[in-house]
């Protein structure tokens, strides 16, 4: 018995200067991120380096910290769960992992979203009442024209960009060189929607009739003896002729979210279709789509809710003027040109509230495809 004991009083000692050791380098390492991520923020860490070498050397201390820091305070945290009853420690590693991504979502997701809302009852007017900001938004000729304009994005942009980049995906799947047509389709998708505005800005640059046009379709459209348009400029041409470029943009995502899902559409169900006599129509539409409806589903509302969010756009070509203005602008000029920060985190909670329902309809949808969400 005695022998038993002295065999014991090592590992135990051993076990506790392991623990202590890990706590050390725990707090070391700690400490390191602590002290590099208030050189990070320090204007003046780098100011003597000069502009290019300040930079360089803050670029690699965030790579430091980012990669290598984190990595050995896993490393070492996942060392200190090892000491820990086997039972204890299968539940508690799980959360040493997921921890810091949820202390990161709370900082940054939900703790700002958290005071947006209360800021919106908060921030008013001298006078006004808590829902002030709400019905100041509402009753705001200029707020209910950009809400009007975000329906009709919302009804026709991803619509039409699931309805096209459907059709390209089916047809797509027919022709000799697929993936060299699919590429054409995809491209404007890697372009930035600042970059598009850019592109179908000349697209759709107007000059006076009997003048020479540099705008492509104004061009063509004198070329064959029309009158030029204005597109940006006379309303409501200008807001669909925006939506045409939400829709350039998205159909090569849909395309290819709708390809994947049509090649996972057994052959043996449309062969069937097909001996039963049905057209190719009929094989399209009473076959192929019902069987990636689901996925249908999901490429129209994540467009959506990009739809619901567009600002880019808008503020490139026409910054909101004539009646174009959408509530990501609207919110935009409330905060930074009129400082009205409670309109503009009422717009921002109003904005919430749209999408919110669609990702409902999204998780749901997965959901009954099997995958959890």
């Amino acid at each position: 018995m005695s022998e038993a004991v002295e065999l014991q009083a090592p590992v135990q000692n051993g076990r506790r200067w392991g623990v202590l050791r890990d706590v050390v380098i725990s707090v070391g390492v700690i400490g390191l991120i602590w002290l590099g991520l208030r050189v990070l923020r320090d204007p003046e860490a780098f100011s003597e380096w000069g502009d290019l070498t300040g930079k360089l050397a803050q670029a690699m201390l965030a790579l430091v910290l980012g990669i290598a820091g984190i990595w050995a305070l896993f490393i070492v945290v996942n060392s200190l769960v090892e000491h820990l009853p086997a039972r204890a420690a299968e539940l508690v590693r799980p959360w040493i992992f997921v921890l810091p991504a949820l202390a990161v979502v709370a900082v940054y997701l939900v703790y700002p979203a958290i005071r947006t809302i209360i800021q919106s009852f908060t921030e008013v007017p001298e006078g006004g009442g808590i829902f002030s900001n709400y019905i100041e938004a509402f009753t705001d000729p200029a707020v209910q024209i950009a809400i009007r304009n975000n329906v009709i994005w919302l009804l026709l942009a991803p619509a039409a960009a699931v309805v096209i980049g459907l059709a390209f995906a089916a047809l797509a799947d027919r022709v000799k060189h697929e993936s060299l047509a699919k590429t054409f389709v995809f491209v404007p998708l890697a372009i930035s929607m600042v970059g598009a505005s850019v592109i179908w800005g000349y697209m759709y640059a107007w000059r006076v009739p009997g003048t020479d046009q540099v705008g492509f379709i104004n061009g063509v459209i004198q070329f064959f003896g029309g009158e030029p348009i204005p597109f940006l400029f006379e309303i409501p041409i200008n807001t669909y002729a925006m939506i045409v470029i939400m829709i350039w943009l998205q159909v090569g995502f849909a395309m290819v979210i709708l390809s994947a899902a049509i090649k996972g559409v057994p052959v043996e169900l449309t062969e069937a279709a097909r001996i039963d006599g049905a057209s190719e129509l009929q094989n399209f539409f009473k076959v192929l789509v019902p069987s990636i409806r689901g996925s249908i589903i999901t490429v129209f509302t994540t467009i959506a809710i990009v739809v619901l969010k567009v600002f880019d756009i808008v503020y490139t070509l026409t910054g909101g003027n004539l009646e174009t203005e959408v509530v990501a602008l609207r919110m935009y000029d409330a905060m930074f040109r009129f400082r009205n920060f409670g309109q503009a985190t009422a717009m921002a909670v109003i904005l919430f509230l749209a999408v919110v329902p669609i990702m409902i309809v999204n998780v749901r949808n997965l959901r009954k495809q099997g995958i959890e969400a």
